[in-house]
């Protein structure tokens, strides 16, 4: 394998295992957010 060839490889592999991790993060973010659903708090909106 020429160094060309390895280093188009590596970059690939990098970038395509950087959007895998940032999409199994978001999924973990969209469990987070059905497991904790956001709650208003009262006095926040009775303000004045």
């Amino acid at each position: 394998m020429d160094t060309w060839t390895f280093g188009w490889t590596l970059a690939l592999i990098g970038m395509g295992g950087t959007m895998l991790v940032l999409w199994i993060i978001s999924l973990l973010i969209l469990l987070i957010r059905r497991i904790f659903p956001y709650q208003a708090n009262d006095s926040a909106t009775k303000k004045g």
